[in-house]
């Protein structure tokens, strides 16, 4: 398996891994602008690209995934739940779903809270064992902190859905489970969030004040420490959908 991250604007960080054995990629939230390096990758390592997922639309900035995906000619993958609220044709996927990248295998969780499609994506390296070995979590959970939920409004059951999906998908797993998440410090998408740009699901538990806290209690602290919302963010979420162009 060969795994890379790629630190990019906005405090975002995109992936890009798969099974070069079988000659199979993923790429993950790839930052418009950004192409060019996963065709570059993708070419060095000798592998194709067999799928480009957003792990949700995103506000922060403006997405290169579905530009990726015409390059490579790779389908373009969000949630399901997605198909009613975007103005152009993806490939679905839904929870639980296994995608087979050679070797690779991942497995689709739906993680609504930060916005209603978000996904997490779980990944096993069979040459190592069918154990999941990393999440990439997208803006569900970040190393010290988890997603606003206020992007769409409905703050507070949007807040109730963080919880459940964290506590009921995330933090079952082992605590060796590595975490990759979609931001670092310096996100408009969370509060608090490390400059360390990865963490385990144990270090979490640990140190992570939210996940400490009862359903109730968490609703509240993220509703007390959320981050301005500008109107720039529904602009670049728009542009996402493709609801508008780009100004």
């Amino acid at each position: 398996m060969f795994f890379k991250q790629l630190p990019t604007r906005e405090a975002s960080l995109s992936y890009f891994f798969g099974c070069a054995g079988h000659g199979k990629a993923i790429a993950v939230d790839v930052v418009a602008g950004d192409e060019d390096w996963f065709v570059r990758e993708a070419a060095s390592a000798g592998v194709t690209i067999t799928h480009v997922i957003d792990t949700h639309l995103h506000a922060d900035h403006y997405s290169g995934g579905r530009a990726l995906a015409g390059m490579a000619g790779a389908p373009y993958c969000l949630h399901e739940s997605t198909k009613d609220v975007v103005g152009f044709e993806f490939e679905p996927l839904h929870d639980g779903q296994l995608l087979d990248i050679g070797n690779v295998k991942v497995t689709v969780l739906h993680t609504p809270g930060h916005t209603p499609e978000s996904i997490c994506l779980m990944v096993s390296d069979f040459r190592r064992g069918e154990t999941p070995w990393f999440l990439v979590t997208g803006d569900t959970l970040f190393v010290g902190s988890v997603g606003r939920p206020d992007l769409l409004g409905n703050e507070r059951a949007m807040a109730g859905l963080l919880f459940d999906s964290i506590h009921g998908k995330l933090l079952s797993l082992s605590d060796a489970v590595e975490i990759f998440p979609g931001h670092q410090a310096g996100s408009a998408c969370g509060a608090g969030l490390s400059g360390k740009p990865s963490s385990t699901i144990g270090f979490e538990k640990r140190s992570n004040t939210a996940l400490s806290l009862p359903r109730g209690e968490f609703i509240e602290h993220l509703l007390a420490d959320l981050p301005a919302r500008s109107d720039e963010m529904t602009a670049i979420a728009a542009v996402n959908a493709g609801l508008q162009h780009a100004s």
